[in-house]
């Protein structure tokens, strides 16, 4: 299974303690594909914390790799096994449903 991480869509502060384009809020997916090409994905926001920017990076400087970072450091790693596992679940249900929708007469 392989995982990526899609963090492109940021909520910005224009300008907090003197910074500017300070990321506060990440709309995130997290997409799984198994070998067949089945695919599983979830999504959502996470806020991040602004309090102490001593380590602040300019917004034109952050890369994918970065916000991943910082996205799965807020999840927790918890969170991001559940997500995960949330992400297997729904591919083994389009490779084994447990339900199939049909319409009579057709």
């Amino acid at each position: 299974m392989t995982y990526t991480w899609n963090n492109k869509t940021v909520d910005t502060y224009p300008s907090l303690d003197g910074n500017s384009d300070v990321i506060f809020n990440v709309h995130w997916r997290l997409t799984g594909t198994d070998d067949s090409d089945n695919i599983g994905s979830v999504y959502g926001t996470q806020s991040l914390e602004t309090s102490d920017l001593s380590d602040f990076t300019a917004f034109e400087d952050i890369t994918e790799e970065d916000i991943n970072g910082w996205v799965e450091e807020a999840l927790g790693e918890e969170k991001v096994d559940e997500l995960k596992a949330n992400i297997d679940a729904q591919i083994e249900e389009k490779v084994n449903p447990t339900v199939v929708t049909k319409t009579i007469g057709e």
